[in-house]
């Protein structure tokens, strides 16, 4: 690939990414993406042959974004596995609360089932580093699984709190004691560890 169709190729998902946090997934269509990048609207199929190849390729800036939040928030962290198990979560929600296009494009499971787009290489390495956060908290849990449920349940919180669902049903005006209720419902009482 030269340079210039590299150029192009990321000006593809540079525009793609802008027009996601303006507009929301509904307007990310090859031709909008390509008329906003000010080339023909066959151009992207040279990079991307499908739809869903340039939605992935958008969704994977999402997942390094999420990746790099979640780095700089544990390198901050000085706590145990449970405090870092903690700010992981509420960087995982600011994620969400910031950025809701890019976040339900990430989690889209046709992108995700698809495996010759990539995005499943993509996001697993954090849930990996979620569930060893896990198994190091409460070394005797089945780790993956509690990371699922405590994952499920993160998004399931993002996703209420977003639609305002959870604020309405539990009179709660901020996230933060809804996040301690759950992290106690998977972790159990927090030790220090």
């Amino acid at each position: 690939m030269t340079e210039s169709d590299t150029s192009l190729r990321d000006r593809l998902v540079d525009v793609g990414v802008e027009l996601l946090a303006a507009e929301g997934p509904q307007a990310l269509t090859l031709r909008e993406i390509a008329r906003r990048a000010g080339v023909s609207h066959g151009a992207p199929r040279r990079h991307f042959p499908t739809h869903l190849e340039l939605l992935s390729a958008i969704a994977r800036r999402g997942f390094a974004g999420l990746a790099e939040r979640v780095r700089q928030t544990l390198d901050r962290e000085r706590g145990g596995a449970r405090d870092r198990l903690a700010a992981l979560a509420r960087t995982y929600l600011d994620f969400a609360l910031e950025q809701p296009g890019m976040y339900e494009l990430m989690f889209r499971h046709d992108l995700l089932e698809s495996g010759r787009l990539g995005l499943r290489e993509t996001s697993l390495p954090l849930f990996s580093l979620l569930t060893g956060l896990v198994a190091t908290a409460e070394p005797d849990a089945d780790a993956p699984r509690v990371a699922g449920a405590l994952w499920a349940n993160l998004h399931g919180l993002a996703q209420l709190w977003r639609w305002r669902s959870l604020q309405l049903a539990t009179g709660q005006d901020g996230l933060a004691p809804l996040l301690e209720t759950v992290l106690a419902a998977h972790l159990g009482p927090g030790d220090g560890r």
